[in-house]
């Protein structure tokens, strides 16, 4: 995998990503830029999250709705790209950046995984939108996300785009938008098979995983998340090559 990775398939196992960006309540908020500066400066990895704008704009944000982190109504998805640069992150200084503005920032200096956030049914706009920009970012980087048929989309395209399969435990609490059957599979890793990934993002819900064991020894990497303690850590990461954390120094 190296050989057609390079340096970036190195950076899954090392260093640790930080979640979002290196953000903190007393620092800069969430997947913003000055949360970023900081996880390079601090030599982590990031991991940030993209929706489309209203206007086509891969932009940096996590959160269906904009209440959160904003204060505004409605959706990522309602607003332009300009209307949306404009808003203030938990009423810092600091605002919703696209994913050119972010990647511009950390240039090479960290290793970035970009989930994706695609709804079912809506693959390949945002998708297309995240690989032109990646055209134009010579820094290490990995699509992630928890949508098989997003990875499905890049493998058919788009072969040389490192890919992560996010997952998890597939809880009914955490899931009632999936049919029980899909739920199943999905927590099972059987849509491994779909997304044809080359590793997997698991979350603590999961872990350690019989099922996931056997991929990793048979070379797919397995990133832990979201490790919030280093007890956590110090739980599952035999199993693991690396962690994606916050809330602490990793």
């Amino acid at each position: 995998m190296r050989d057609r990775f390079g340096e970036a398939w190195d950076r899954i196992f090392a260093p640790a990503v930080a979640h979002r960006g290196l953000w903190s309540k007393d620092g800069p908020p969430e997947n913003s830029l000055g949360a970023f500066e900081l996880a390079c400066e601090a030599g982590y990895g990031i991991e940030l999250d993209v929706q489309l704008s209203s206007d086509g704009e891969a932009m940096v944000f996590h959160d269906l709705g904009l209440t959160r982190m904003t204060g505004e109504e409605g959706r990522i998805c309602d607003h332009t790209a300009a209307d949306l640069g404009a808003m203030a992150l938990a009423g810092t200084e600091e605002t919703i950046p696209t994913l050119a503005d972010a990647l511009a920032l950390i240039g090479h200096r960290a290793m970035v995984h970009i989930e994706l956030k695609t709804p079912y049914g809506e693959v390949g706009p945002l998708e297309q939108r995240v690989h032109d920009t990646l055209l134009d970012h010579n820094g290490p980087t990995a699509v992630i996300g928890f949508n098989p048929y997003s990875h499905a989309w890049f493998a058919d395209r788009h072969p040389q785009v490192l890919r992560g399969l996010d997952s998890h435990a597939y809880r009914p609490i955490d899931s009632t938008r999936m049919a029980p059957e899909q739920r199943k599979s999905f927590a099972r890793l059987e849509h491994v098979a779909i997304a044809r990934p080359h590793f997997l993002a698991l979350g603590l819900d999961m872990l350690p995983s019989q099922r996931a064991d056997q991929y990793r020894n048979e070379g797919m990497p397995i990133v832990a998340w979201t490790i919030r303690q280093p007890a956590e850590w110090d739980k599952v990461k035999h199993h693991c090559d690396n962690l994606i954390f916050e809330g602490f120094a990793a």
